[in-house]
């Protein structure tokens, strides 16, 4: 990949041997959603000793927002997860995790690292005068999991006020389906709303030799199963993007005794708020087949993450950035998938952008997230340094608009 050799890029470069650090630190100490307390101290530590910030702790939970101020100007907000996933770890790597049966199989600890990189990066700058305007470096924790509330750290971090006069935001994910040096971007609808469903169908059970005697709840859920699938295909315009899936389905503990009830538990993905609204509504109504077929039911829906909408003119802010710094970069431009981001709660709140930084070594096997062999071409780390921390000169220099 060509590669402009600029302040910016030369700088990111010469701090590779410090974004190693930290990503193998992170890597090797994972820790799960609400629980990253020696992360946040770890973050905390390395900000103090980059110096000339204002920090602050425990906002959302465990997260940090350190704040740097460089005159008058704008406010941009940078912002990368540290929380990790419930993954033994198989990778083979050197620094592999340390805590049993945690991983970061996501890349969040490839995140904090570049994250920090940006701070140092920048802070250099503002400390010799050559900043306008005031960044505020969001290290979120629980991107993975909700707490008692359904609230992941997104939500609540924004709870917390401290991000209110943030006029534009940025967030990068590693991305292993395209190469190092690659990005992704999308303008609008980009990853999924994501709403689970848990639906327990309540007969009466009985002995397995006489099923006229009972009410079955495993053959009531075989006609509430044949509909839920049947959904996508009669319920849901073809041009719409949205899926329903079930991932558990529990009842019986012997072959002999018909179950009393039947748990079924799935996910239902899309990208508008109109499928969205159209697949909870349809699935409430195909529950009712219970009742006409002399069973009873319980029906919950868990409302998970809003879409991640992307800010066009952000996008282009990232778009030419890439550009400016490395003039061959492939863009791809596309959705990113069903997965769900919590960021989606950021960029709903203030205009902003996600993209995905590819990762993928060529010549190297393919890997994919959330798996326990997941691994990262390390050279994309300070490649994601400077797209965000040239798009954040970008940001400033619109002063806000």
């Amino acid at each position: 990949m060509q590669i402009k050799h600029d302040s910016i890029t030369l700088s990111a470069e010469f701090l590779k041997p410090e974004l190693l650090r930290w990503r193998r630190h992170l890597h090797r100490h994972p820790e799960l959603s609400f629980k990253e307390i020696e992360t946040s101290r770890f973050v905390r530590k390395e900000l103090e000793a980059i110096g000339g910030l204002d920090i602050r702790s425990g906002i959302g939970g465990h997260g940090i927002v350190a704040t740097l101020f460089g005159g008058e100007g704008p406010v941009i907000g940078l912002r990368a997860d540290m929380d990790a996933l419930p993954i033994e770890e198989n990778s083979g790597v050197e620094f592999q995790s340390e805590n049993k049966g945690i991983m970061h199989a996501c890349g969040h600890d490839a995140h904090t690292a570049m994250l920090l990189g940006a701070v140092k990066l920048l802070a250099e700058e503002a400390h010799a005068g050559n900043l306008n305007g005031t960044i505020k470096f969001i290290f979120q924790p629980a991107e993975e999991n909700s707490n008692e509330d359904g609230l992941t750290g997104a939500p609540l971090m924004l709870g917390s006020g401290v991000l209110d006069d943030i006029q534009k935001i940025i967030a990068l994910h590693v991305c292993p389906w395209h190469h190092t040096g690659e990005i992704q971007v999308c303008d609008g609808p980009s990853m999924a709303n994501i709403d689970n469903f848990h639906l327990t169908i309540k007969g009466t059970g009985g002995h397995g030799g006489y099923p006229h005697l009972g009410t079955d709840p495993v053959w009531m859920s075989s006609y509430f199963l044949q509909g839920l699938y049947s959904l996508m295909s009669r319920k849901v315009d073809p041009l719409e993007a949205g899926t329903i899936s079930v991932g558990e389905i529990h009842g019986g503990k012997s072959p002999n005794v018909i179950p009393d009830h039947v748990v079924i538990s799935g996910t239902m993905r899309s990208l508008s708020s109109d499928v969205r609204t159209s697949l909870v509504n349809e699935i409430n109504q195909l529950a009712e087949v219970i009742s006409s077929l002399g069973g009873t039911y319980e029906l919950k829906i868990e409302k998970g993450e809003p879409a991640l909408n992307n800010n066009s003119s952000v996008n282009e802010v990232i778009k030419e950035s890439a550009r400016h710094l490395y003039p061959n970069v492939k863009i791809h431009e596309r959705p990113f998938g069903m997965g769900g981001e919590d960021f989606s709660h950021m960029t709903n709140a203030i205009p902003g952008a996600m993209f995905f930084l590819g990762c993928w070594k060529k010549g190297a096997p393919q890997s994919s997230l959330h798996t326990s062999d997941f691994q990262l071409d390390e050279h994309a780390l300070p490649i994601g340094v400077s797209i965000l921390v040239e798009s954040t000169h970008r940001l400033l220099k619109q002063g806000g608009k």
